[in-house]
């Protein structure tokens, strides 16, 4: 009988280890929408489905004011993947690769990688290319932009035949046909015939797997980026005549760099209702694939040890402002979704209006999952406000964007102010009072009444950005 004991501890120790092994580090789900804005349920919106990241955001740390780097793809992804601000990254544009500027630096994924964790890239995380349907005979799979020391597998989607046929718009009064914002395609076939619902399945593939460390999985969603691109029946959910354009305000009193159109809008209000409904359609059916992801995350038996991140990588404008894009540095563009499920975490459930920065994400991992970061991250770890959302919390958040000839707009989001300056100031300042004017409509920068506001605000400014 003893010998039976010896020979069956003898035979699961092992599988004992790696059971071990496997517990002893999270998980990570590091999941990216691409252009995805608070429109979304969980952030208040009353007409887009999104019943997936709903229902994460109401078992996770939801943080209503989240604040990109910079709103833009490229820099805004090179940012929270180094950790590191655009100013120290040098990256104001979608054709820059971070390692031709900061060649030996550790990125988020390559810190977990170096640590002793399986990390995976699904899609685009970094700036990697998509198929673009204004060149339907170019394939995605450039990796120009993708760093090859960060992940242990990678891949890239396109969608199938099927799904690049449908029903679609070159809407007239968008930008020209060189500008994805007017184009939508209501397309044939099913989920898994778009790039998006590839992922997934490439995604739940890797989820199936046996392995013996802990993982880093990264997927990365195309929509709801234009060109807008779902099934025909993502569209049906929002006919026209129930949707409903915002009030763009007047641009009186505010310096011309902070928009990215000269005029108000684009095309006419029935052209901009489809490109809302476009929007709409791709992030519900983004959702859709969310929510494939996290029942696969269940069923897979990972979720009660696999911390989940759910960020759109900046904000986009849907007529507030008159603008159509990202870009700009008022709130609709700078503020972004991020919610935080963290095993065990005491706030899970819990909603923070602390001001964040996505700096923050890297020194945050790191931190929950006992990885090693390395000197020199710019944001600061989430935790404290992961177990108690309303903890004090004093931190402001910063992002900036370029102007054509190197003009640069940089701004500093508190509490309850937020302010910008546009070349130092010499072309233009901007102060809004969140507490009495949330859409940023009336800018208070000239108000002689809100000199001390300006003077401290631009001492916070100034700090940041003169220490790079």
């Amino acid at each position: 009988m003893l010998s039976r004991i010896l020979l069956w501890v003898l035979l699961i120790s092992p599988l004992t280890g790696v059971l071990a092994e496997r517990t002893a580090k999270p998980n990570v789900l590091f999941i990216v929408a691409d252009d995805l804005c608070t429109h979304v349920g969980a952030y208040g919106d009353k007409v887009v489905q999104t019943p997936h990241l709903d229902a994460l955001a109401a078992r996770a740390v939801r943080f209503d004011r989240a604040y990109v780097q910079y709103p833009v793809c490229n820099p805004s992804r090179n940012s929270f993947l180094s950790g590191l601000r655009p100013d120290t990254t040098r990256i104001y544009n979608n054709e820059t690769a971070l390692r031709s500027i900061l060649p030996e630096v550790v990125t988020l994924p390559q810190c977990f990688r170096e640590s002793g964790y399986f990390t995976a890239s699904i899609s685009k995380i970094f700036h990697v290319s998509q198929w673009d349907p204004r060149h339907p005979e170019e394939r995605p799979g450039s990796w120009k932009l993708d760093d090859a020391r960060s992940w242990d597998f990678r891949v890239n989607t396109k969608p199938s035949e099927l799904g690049q046929k449908g029903d679609n718009l070159y809407l007239a009064g968008a930008p020209g046909p060189g500008d994805k914002l007017n184009y939508r395609l209501m397309a044939e076939g099913d989920d898994d015939d778009q790039d998006d619902g590839m992922a997934v399945r490439d995604a739940i593939a890797l989820l199936e797997q046996k392995r013996d460390r802990p993982f880093f999985l990264a997927v990365g969603f195309r929509r709801p980026h234009a060109a807008w691109i779902a099934p025909k029946r993502y569209f049906d959910l929002y006919p026209l005549a129930s949707l409903h354009l915002p009030d763009p305000g007047s641009r009186a009193g505010v310096p011309a760099l902070a928009f990215t159109n000269k005029e108000p809008n684009y095309g006419t209000p029935t052209e901009m209702l489809k490109m809302l409904q476009g929007y709409y359609a791709s992030t519900t059916f983004m959702d859709a694939q969310l929510g494939r992801l996290l029942a696969a995350l269940k069923r897979t038996g990972h979720a009660d040890n696999t911390i989940i991140v759910m960020i759109g990588d900046h904000g986009w404008h849907l007529g507030e402002h008159g603008l159509w894009h990202k870009g700009s540095i008022f709130e609709e563009s700078a503020r972004a979704p991020l919610i935080i499920y963290a095993p065990g975490a005491k706030g899970n459930g819990q909603a923070t209006r602390r001001i964040v920065e996505f700096v923050d994400l890297f020194p945050t991992l790191a931190d929950l999952c006992g990885v090693p970061a390395p000197a020199g991250l710019a944001g600061v770890s989430l935790r404290p406000l992961l177990e108690k959302p309303e903890a004090p919390w004093s931190r402001p958040a910063f992002t900036q964007v370029t102007r054509p000839g190197n003009r640069m707009g940089r701004t500093v989001r508190t509490e309850r102010w937020r302010y910008t300056e546009w070349d130092h100031g010499l072309a233009g300042s901007e102060l809004y009072d969140h507490d009495r004017d949330p859409s940023e409509m009336i800018n208070l920068a000239g108000d002689r009444g809100q000199a001390d506001t300006v003077e401290e605000l631009q001492r916070l400014l100034r700090a940041t950005f003169t220490a790079h």
